[in-house]
């Protein structure tokens, strides 16, 4: 498995994380635990958890996604995972990135907000399936 010096996680990687029963659970896991066992930087936005909490409330029971986010609110507070605030530079940026794209309409905002965040912090891998953070262009690496 390859290290990485730092890696952000989307909303894929957190909810594939969270869902035991995703086909991408283990090797999301493997990534997840290496890093926090080599203490790497772990990123991710508030907007980011947002879309998370949103989605496990969906999909599974009540208890259960109260346990997984309470356990990433308990990583944060240990500082193994760090939350980016979507400051209003972060929204600037990524603004300017939603016009630059206008031919990647179905691109989110919010991860827009997270290559404007990933830019800034100089963040090249991030935890995900989105095939955006590939077509941007701006030297992203998806993992796994």
């Amino acid at each position: 498995m390859m290290a990485y010096s730092s890696i952000f996680i989307d909303t894929w990687g957190w909810v594939s994380l969270g869902h035991r029963r995703d086909n991408y659970h283990p090797a999301v896991k493997q990534v997840y635990e290496q890093m926090r066992a080599a203490q790497s930087p772990i990123h991710t936005s508030d907007y980011v958890l947002d879309e998370v909490m949103t989605l496990l409330f969906k999909r599974e029971n009540f208890q259960e996604a109260v346990r997984f986010m309470e356990g990433i609110f308990a990583a944060v507070e240990l500082g193994q995972v760090q939350v980016h605030r979507v400051t209003s530079e972060y929204f600037s940026s990524a603004w300017k990135l939603r016009k630059k794209f206008q031919d990647k309409p179905l691109i989110s905002f919010t991860d827009l907000t997270s290559m404007a965040i990933m830019q800034a912090q100089d963040i090249q891998f991030v935890l995900t399936q989105d095939e955006h953070f590939i077509q941007v262009g701006m030297g992203f690496v998806r993992v796994p």
